[in-house]
């Protein structure tokens, strides 16, 4: 039996090869299962600093999926608010999977930010475009609650992570989604590594076929459709790429962003890191010259 590389990447699966049929299809079952796992709230609650709160699942859309959590640190006043958006292929992972939450709440909720996790929904049913859409209502929401929680809803800002770095980066690019979505303007985007900020050019050879053919179909239209660097405009908003330099596509299309966004007046940087996919994500927050460099530019939008 062979077993192949264990891909850190955008849904942390396994691929595999050559295994005998019985053992193949229970490990299916067992990658199945796990997928379908991840689509569910966690049992746990995330550790949260001290005098921390966690307000779970407040709605946004009608949708069961279309939730988020809000951690509060311990004292708020005027706070400004990170919304992050989850990884997973676009059809997995949920808002307090492990790796989520914990580093970068332990990180901004004592310098007095709010950090809200949220979910939106997912393949098979729903296409990026639309997962785009819910995280632009999933702005709105937050902006129009920000008083509840003593945060200033004019200081909101986007961030990301693999798939959700994508749709993050969308809303950021396309000032249509969040004016629809009836949201204010974001400060700014932190996308974590994300492969997919040019559709097109990724599904000339996208890094993982069966993810990215699941997500975004053979529609070119489509595609341009969901394309940050297509949808790019002088309305954008200002962004910072994080990209694993181990990676071929994160920083060339990041930079292929800058470049972009150089012509329209958009104030966008590049941020390489020597770090895997999911060490970009999970060490955000750690105690580092890389969370450092991430926060830096978060408190200058913020």
């Amino acid at each position: 039996m062979k077993t192949m590389l264990f891909r850190a990447g955008l849904l942390g699966c396994v691929l595999f090869a050559a295994l005998p049929p019985l053992a193949a299809q229970t490990f299916r079952e067992r990658l199945q299962q796990a997928r379908e796992a991840s689509r569910q709230p966690a049992a746990r609650v995330p550790s949260l600093p001290e005098g921390a709160r966690a307000l779970r699942d407040i709605a946004y859309g009608a949708d069961p999926r279309q939730r988020f959590d809000v951690y509060l640190p311990a004292q708020t006043r005027n706070a400004p608010v990170i919304l992050f958006v989850h990884g997973g292929g676009w059809e997995n992972g949920n808002k307090d999977n492990p790796g989520v939450v914990e580093n970068k709440a332990a990180y901004w909720l004592p310098k007095g930010y709010i950090l809200v996790s949220t979910n939106y929904r997912m393949r098979p049913d729903t296409a990026p475009l639309e997962q785009a859409r819910d995280v632009a209502r999933a702005l709105a929401v937050v902006q129009e609650h920000a008083p509840d929680w003593n945060a200033d809803p004019s200081r909101v800002l986007l961030m990301g992570h693999s798939a959700g770095a994508h749709l993050a980066a969308l809303v950021g690019a396309s000032s249509t989604l969040w004016r629809e979505a009836g949201a204010a303007r974001p400060r700014g985007v932190v996308s974590l590594d994300s492969g997919a900020l040019d559709v097109p050019l990724t599904m000339q050879k996208p890094p993982l076929p069966g993810i990215y053919d699941r997500a975004f179909g053979k529609d070119r239209d489509e595609w341009i459709a969901a394309s940050p660097w297509h949808q790019l405009t002088r309305d954008a908003v200002p962004m910072l790429f994080v990209c694993s330099s181990r990676r071929k596509d994160a920083c060339p299309q990041g930079r292929a962003m800058v470049e972009k966004a150089r012509t329209l007046g958009v104030a966008m940087e590049v941020l390489p890191e020597d770090l895997s996919h999911g060490e970009v994500n999970h060490l955000l927050g750690a105690p580092s010259a890389y969370t450092e460099a991430v926060d830096t530019f978060v408190r200058k939008r913020l």
